[in-house]
């Protein structure tokens, strides 16, 4: 066994920050289950077939699990506005529809919640008549789209009030153990701060532009359903400044970098923050005691290596279903015609390859995929004593301080653009040399780099997932040589994934066509129910 593991006698000193948040995570209380007559209950029936649609619905978009319920949230709530402006009564049937998809228990939610949510609406509401009109079109949809993601956080998070408490307490904690390891040059220690929360959005709760924006404002501010009336109104004006001034903290370049650095802290923080949720009335004993803490962690690196592997499998099965149906379908369909008008001949055998590569080509990425091993789980448990002990020599010593701006020689850098460029282009004309002598004519070809590329981005994505729990002490000597030659295809791919996912007319087609439809059968099969349900009950 390691040699610091034989220092078991000597107990771990806990550090302020480590007390503080054993105090803050062994406060949380699971909410209070409403009470036969305020609760919330729906039918069954309705239920399952609004879960299968919601399933069917969140295929066609690409979303990590943990940001799905805001993003359904978004798209009831928008929904239902366009059908009542004044957003009288949504709240309940927000909820409803919630409860229908399964998001939360039957019954878990009661009227109390229906009223909170309420306000948060009204707020909404509010707030857009008086900040968005008047102004001109792109202003306008910044501030309603800000007023919105701003508004589907919080009714997510007041839902979910004991999810919401820890990770709060998990993003604070972070924040406070790192914030002296980084130094930015030329900044005040507000705006560095400001900067390193953002980073940690990213890096740790990996949440979309629309949490950060709602985690940045409740940081500085208030949520909506916290401001009266009258505080709305004295603050109107002031409203679109501090939205634009989030929006510049959050697109900062300083975020991406710091981002990465907090990337790079995280798989300590990841098994930690896990002990404090699988056994938060044990920790504090489990962080003072060496042995234990080592048993604790080494147990749940394993089962989290262990879970790394059908998490892949299950992303690696979701991401082929999105590129199926928003990508793959639309190519394959578009193959034949297409070819047929221009060529006046279809190859067979490259839709065949062009149906059977994408799923082929994943497969073999995934096969190189590795999962941790023991040496990193040691140098996790190390790491913890690190950052939970009173020892502030970890806290305090720098290790992220950015690169200076340096000159650059313009000579160098317009070769290497060129040198890229070119590689980018060799890769291109190998593949086009490739499919020549399978008799691929145009169209095939580009569908096949176009499958080529988005696949390799989505492995690249959901290798991140195999990292999550790696420590790296250095970089590999040949990753920037492997870096240049492959990021030319992942840039492709990343472009072709999320600046083409706006013309995803699968979303369309269920947001406009068949949800508005569907989900008002729902509400009338509800109702059906209920009376049914309402006559039987006076019989008896």
């Amino acid at each position: 066994m390691d040699k610091k593991l034989q220092t078991k006698d000597e107990p771990i000193q806990l550090s302020k920050f480590t007390q503080a948040l054993l105090s803050a995570v062994n406060s949380i209380k699971s909410p209070a289950i409403p009470d036969d007559f305020s609760k919330l209950s729906v039918s069954q029936t309705v239920s399952f077939v609004a879960l299968v649609y919601e399933k069917v619905r969140n295929a066609v978009e690409f979303r990590e699990e943990h940001l799905v319920l805001r993003a359904a949230i978004e798209r009831i709530l928008k929904r239902r506005l366009s059908l009542n402006p004044d957003g009288k009564g949504e709240a309940e049937n927000l909820i409803r529809e919630l409860l229908w998809a399964r998001y939360f228990d039957n019954e878990s939610l009661g009227n109390h919640d229906a009223k909170k949510i309420q306000i948060i609406i009204d707020r909404l509401l509010f707030l857009k008549r008086q900040i968005v009109i008047g102004r001109n079109p792109e202003v306008q949809q910044f501030l309603s789209q800000f007023l919105v993601d701003l508004a589907t956080g919080e009714i997510e998070e007041t839902l979910k009030p004991d999810e919401t408490a820890r990770k709060s307490g998990f993003t604070f904690y972070i924040f406070q153990v790192l914030r002296n390891k980084i130094k930015l040059e030329g900044l005040t220690e507000d705006q560095r701060d400001a900067y390193f929360l953002a980073a940690i959005e990213k890096a740790y709760r990996k949440s979309d532009k629309a949490y950060q924006r709602y985690h940045l404002f409740i940081t500085f501010y208030k949520r909506l359903q916290d401001y009266s009336i009258d505080e709305i109104e004295n603050k109107t004006a002031k409203f679109p400044d501090i939205f634009s001034k989030v929006e510049k903290i959050i697109t900062n370049p300083y975020v991406d970098s710091l981002a990465r650095f907090v990337k790079k802290q995280m798989p300590p923080f990841l098994i930690l923050f896990d002990i404090f949720k699988n056994k938060p009335n044990e920790a504090k004993e489990i962080l003072q005691n060496r042995t234990r803490l080592w048993s604790e962690v080494d147990l749940a690196c394993r089962e989290k290596y262990q879970q790394i592997s059908t998490r892949l499998k299950n992303l690696a099965f979701k991401s082929f279903i999105y590129i199926l149906l928003t990508k793959m379908i639309l190519a394959l369909i578009l193959e034949f015609p297409v070819s047929l008008y221009f060529f006046n001949e279809v190859n067979t055998s490259a839709i065949i390859i062009n149906s059977l590569f994408p799923p082929i080509l994943m497969a073999i990425i995934f096969l190189f995929f590795r999962t941790p091993g023991d040496d990193n789980t040691r140098k996790i448990y190390h790491r913890i004593i690190d950052i939970v002990n009173a020892d502030k020599s970890f806290e305090t010593k720098v290790a992220f301080v950015p690169k200076k701006a340096r000159s650059r020689n313009p000579v160098l850098i317009f070769g290497f653009t060129v040198f890229y460029s070119i590689s980018f282009i060799v890769t291109l004309l190998l593949i086009y040399e490739v499919l020549s002598v399978l008799k691929f004519n145009a169209v095939s070809q580009v569908i096949f780099i176009f499958f080529v590329s988005v696949v390799t981005f989505f492995s690249y994505r959901i290798k991140q997932i195999v990292n999550e729990y790696h420590l790296k002490e250095k970089e590999s000597v040949l990753a920037p040589i492997g870096d240049f030659f492959f990021m030319p295809i992942l840039s492709l791919g990343k472009f072709l994934s999320q600046e083409l996912s706006k013309l995803n007319f699968f979303i369309f087609i269920f947001d406009f066509l068949i949800e508005a439809p569907f989900k008002l059968v729902f509400e009338v099969v509800e109702e059906w129910i209920s009376f049914v349900r309402q006559r039987k009950e006076e019989i008896i």
